[in-house]
């Protein structure tokens, strides 16, 4: 097993971009670390609390549907999507890449991987830098946050939902 210590830090987006063409079956994780994480090897279900057949992790694989647009917009998106684990589930969460196998599927349809190799950590500057990629995109979006009370998520009477009527 790779000790935590024993990590690279991807410290670019561009760095990290750059891994995303040249490798597939790779992962971004939100956690304390492969050092906490590899023993067990397994999730937990939040709402449940049932153990999940892998490790929860969401896919930095390029689509075919993403087309020529750019690579970066891409691996911002995928780190963005989470960037709010750290201040809603433990300070010491952090991001870290990692390659694997997907073995299942969670309760939020996220991949649960296994055969596990971890890559390195990714530095809060590419997260930064992730975030202010995506802020300035045209469309609207926000990061994947459930702490909203169910009221504030449902549409009005005669309203369609929408993404931007949880804020």
């Amino acid at each position: 097993m790779t000790k935590t210590v024993d990590l690279p830090t991807f410290s670019s987006l561009d760095e990290l971009t750059r891994l995303i063409t040249r490798r597939r079956g790779l992962y971004v994780r939100w956690s304390r670390g492969p050092q906490r994480d590899l023993p067990k090897t397994s999730s937990t279900d939040d709402l449940t609390g049932i153990k999940l057949p892998g490790l929860s992790a969401s896919p930095l694989d390029l689509e075919d549907w993403w087309g020529e647009r750019p690579v970066r917009v891409w691996v911002a998106r995928r780190l963005y999507d989470y960037c709010h684990l750290p201040h809603v589930k433990d300070a010491r969460t952090r991001p870290w890449v990692l390659h694997g196998s997907e073995t299942a599927r969670g309760p939020d349809n996220e991949p649960l991987v296994t055969e596990i190799e971890p890559l390195g950590w990714i530095a809060d500057q590419v997260i930064a830098d992730a975030c202010r990629i995506i802020t300035e995109q045209p469309g609207r979006w926000g990061p994947l946050e459930r702490d909203e009370p169910p009221e504030r998520l449902s549409p009005s009477p005669g309203r369609s939902p929408r993404w931007d009527d949880r804020r």
